[in-house]
């Protein structure tokens, strides 16, 4: 049996990044250390990178985030980015999305024991839940999908005038250009590459912004949301 990988000491950046909240992330960083691994949620070789490539490379998208806006962390997975940007950022009301069972109820644990009271955790897939879920101001997203497949599923969630922002690695630039014309098509109006994180990450995490219009997702999801949304209504009449 392979021995656990230990978890490295705790980075002097995430005291400052981290504020009242510091405990929590501790907490949260064990959990990810220790049942995430065990659960298959992260691999064991990610254990000693934790704090620098995931939870602090995670916090500093608050930096781009607006004030007291609602998020959906789409494939939230392990609960990267979305639980570090809770910790930091009490004033968003945050939607942990996943669809896989296993990792719903770890993010539910997490939830409660962290005491997270802004954040809800709901089992799905982005496409499932359009029109179930009220569209949002913010979408997030980390390691899930290449940008063009990614904003498929995250740009209908939004609100007209909404933004996705999806940390990406060195591939940012030749995703967002190869995936121009499909943003262009989900009523993308303007796409920026954003490297966060001064003095707390090395490198900067980089951020792809993709802000929508009036019609977030086209005029295809134009249609799909109005069917949901009249859906939705016959149920609670019903209900």
């Amino acid at each position: 049996m392979t021995e656990a990988a230990e978890l490295p000491p705790v980075p002097e950046q995430a005291r400052d990044v981290f504020s009242a909240r510091y405990a929590d992330a501790v907490r949260y960083a064990e959990l990810l250390a220790e049942a995430g691994v065990k659960r298959g949620l992260i691999g064991p070789r990610e254990v000693p990178r934790l704090w620098e490539r995931h939870l602090l490379n995670c916090a500093v998208l608050s930096e781009v985030v607006p004030e007291g806006v609602t998020v959906c962390d789409v494939g939230s997975g392990a609960g990267l980015p979305g639980i570090p940007l809770a910790l930091v950022r009490e004033d968003l009301k945050i939607t942990l999305l996943e669809p896989l069972l296993r990792r719903t109820n770890f993010l539910t644990e997490v939830v409660e024991l962290l005491g997270l009271d802004h954040v809800t955790v709901v089992r799905g897939r982005a496409e499932e839940v359009m029109g179930k879920l009220p569209p949002v101001h913010v979408v997030t997203a980390r390691a899930v999908a290449p940008l063009d497949r990614l904003a498929t599923w995250g740009v209908p969630l939004l609100r007209p005038y909404g933004e996705m922002l999806a940390l990406k690695g060195d591939t940012a630039e030749e995703e967002l250009k190869a995936a121009a014309t499909a943003l262009s098509k989900l009523g993308a109006v303007e796409t920026s590459i954003l490297h966060v994180g001064e003095g707390v990450v090395d490198p900067l995490s980089t951020v792809v912004r993709v802000e929508v219009g009036e019609s977030p997702g086209g005029v295809r999801f134009a249609a799909k949301r109005a069917k949901a949304a009249r859906t939705g209504r016959a149920r609670r009449r019903r209900g």
